[in-house]
């Protein structure tokens, strides 16, 4: 479990430290407070930590190498985050020429700490260096569904130098693994089901790798479907794979795109049953209906814990100023509501005059 992050100085996310909850962790704010900022970091560092990224030890017993983690983490925040080099994610602040992060585990030999200066290009400097990897790979949800782009998509990533994030790489090369058979299949069919009912049918995928809705009658290839059920179809394919099953990592960026209420709530559902299950999941929304759905679904529920955090204008245009707290109420500055309850408030006014 990732229990806490500090940021000092990173790109514009507010200087502080966030703590987490073990299930479910909401992250609201205006456009251009850090909230996406915040997923891919911590999504880049927990990718660095994996055991695929941490073989270059000589035995299993020896420590994380220090020059080859400050490599992996460098080239997971660049890739997630495709500055034109490493030291235009410090914030541009006098006297202030480097960014530092760290972050915490239920497990301490997993702590990590680094920095990096404004001239650096490719490097960053471990300050903590943890001692064991990470079993478990994270998963990042973009705001695009990526259901078209298999399987096409990782071979034109590794061959060619592409505008595009690196966890959209890792998250494509996910929804290619089999699915599950056996006891294991069993435990996601609960999970599973409220999606296949919103979108009317099953994930399938052929011999080729191309995604289909299979529908009673046929089969609808991935391109036709709708982008809101084709998010659903890659949130289904993640749980039908077992890649969010048990102990895990999901960071979920704005997955209320391009969906309606009533999908909105059964997103809601399958977000929760997920931190049931064990995984800690991470999301910045702007939807003021997928916050209260969540909030109404786990209010006074010991299992899942939630945290929210909201991100606000400080007076200095390149700083914002963070807020958290175990549920809406200990939030003072909520914008997405505040605007809401203003237009409610015009809709009103309007209605009276006709």
């Amino acid at each position: 479990m990732l229990k806490s992050a500090s940021f000092n100085n990173f790109t514009s996310v507010p200087n502080g430290k966030w703590k987490f909850s073990s299930g479910l962790n909401v992250i609201v704010g205006e456009n251009g407070m850090g909230k996406s900022h915040v997923l891919k970091a911590l999504y880049s560092i927990l990718k660095s930590l994996t055991v695929e990224n941490t073989l270059t030890r000589l035995s299993q017993t020896e420590a994380i190498g220090k020059n080859a983690l400050e490599k992996r983490i460098a080239e997971e925040l660049t890739g997630n985050m495709r500055p034109d080099s490493l030291g235009r994610l410090v914030k541009r602040q006098q006297g202030r020429g480097r960014a530092e992060i760290s972050i915490t585990f239920g497990q301490s030999n997993l702590n990590t700490g680094f920095g990096f200066a404004t001239n650096s290009k490719t490097q960053v400097e471990i300050t903590k260096l943890p001692t064991s990897d990470l079993e478990r790979t994270p998963v990042f949800i973009p705001t695009r569904e990526l259901i078209t782009l298999c399987p096409w998509f990782v071979p034109l990533f590794d061959s060619y130098n592409v505008p595009f994030e690196k966890s959209w790489r890792d998250t494509v090369l996910l929804l290619g693994a089999p699915s599950l058979r056996g006891p294991r299949e069993a435990t996601v069919k609960d999970i599973l089901t409220p999606i296949e009912r919103a979108m009317g049918g099953k994930v399938d995928v052929d011999s080729n790798g191309r995604f289909f809705l299979k529908v009673d009658g046929g089969r609808m290839e991935a391109s036709l479907v709708a982008e809101g059920l084709r998010k659903f179809a890659m949130l289904a394919r993640l749980i039908s794979t077992g890649v969010l099953l048990e102990q895990g990592y999901l960071f979920w960026d704005e997955p209320e795109t391009n969906l309606n209420p009533k999908l909105i709530k059964v997103l809601a559902q399958v977000i929760v049953s997920l931190t049931e299950q064990g995984i800690q999941v991470f999301i910045a929304t702007h939807s003021v209906f997928l916050l209260r759905e969540l909030a109404i679904l786990t209010d006074g529920k010991a299992t899942p814990n939630s945290r929210y955090f909201a991100l606000a204008p400080s007076g200095d245009e390149q700083v914002s100023r963070l807020e958290q707290g175990d549920s809406i109420e200990d939030l003072t500055t909520l914008t997405l509501l505040d605007e809401e309850l203003e237009q409610s408030g015009r809709f009103m006014d309007a209605q009276s005059y006709e």
